[in-house]
């Protein structure tokens, strides 16, 4: 884990990102909160990136300062980039119902490195952090009741990590001699499957009300 006291260097948005009201909350954030690694307008949405350390500090701060006024935290959620150190991005998107304006606050974490709990600022954050656990493995200190929400007791694994196998790692049935469902490892037929709904085969009929695309059909392969 990073030493909470080497905070990266503030980087200040470009002057070409700041404009409008959000461009000024940007601008004000990039160049005055300690921990902002940066702030900036993508995509039309208001973006800030800090540290785990100095989250809690944001996060208080976005939700008590009456310029911010974020009350209502409406989704945290994680993005897998399996490639970097830390692969995970846990994103906050806040919301401002006095300001009518959207704030998402981004911070960057691994699987074993825990990434400070937020819902003693927001209660409901509960909800979204047990999801983010479930699915990614994303760890939070200081939340009292991090279990799975979603997947079943004793699943293997974190669905959404790009890692994670698409077949799983068991499959379900109903069992009519035990009468009742159970557990089983996943037992393919045919380990590797290609569904190609891009095949150039065509039946040979047009059907009754298709000749639109029949002729259409063969308008492409005249042009091909």
């Amino acid at each position: 884990m990073a030493d909470p006291v080497n905070i990266p260097p503030v980087a200040v948005a470009e002057p070409r990102t700041v404009s409008g009201p959000l461009g000024a909350i940007a601008f004000r954030l990039s160049t005055a909160v300690p921990g902002i690694i940066s702030a900036g307008i993508e995509k039309g949405e208001l973006v800030v990136r800090t540290t785990r350390h100095r989250l809690l500090d944001l996060m208080t701060m976005l939700r008590d300062d009456p310029r911010y006024a974020c009350q209502q935290v409406m989704d945290i959620c994680g993005v897998d980039f399996p490639d970097r150190a830390e692969r995970f991005d846990v994103v906050y998107n806040l919301l401002s119902v006095t300001h009518n304006h959207r704030i998402r606050v981004i911070v960057t974490t691994d699987e074993t490195s825990p990434v400070p709990s937020v819902h003693q600022l927001w209660p409901a954050a509960t909800w979204w952090e047990r999801e983010c656990y479930d699915l990614f493995g994303v760890l939070f200190t200081d939340q009292p009741d991090l279990r799975r929400i979603l997947t079943d007791y004793g699943f293997e694994g974190h669905p959404l990590r790009k890692d994670f196998p698409l077949t799983g790692y068991v499959e379900l049935r109903y069992d009519e001699d035990r009468r009742q469902v159970v557990y089983e490892p996943v037992d393919l037929v045919q380990d590797f499957r290609n569904f190609d709904f891009e095949s150039p085969w065509e039946g040979i009929l047009t059907l009754p009300g298709d000749e639109k695309a029949h002729a259409d059909r063969q308008d492409m392969k005249r042009q091909g």
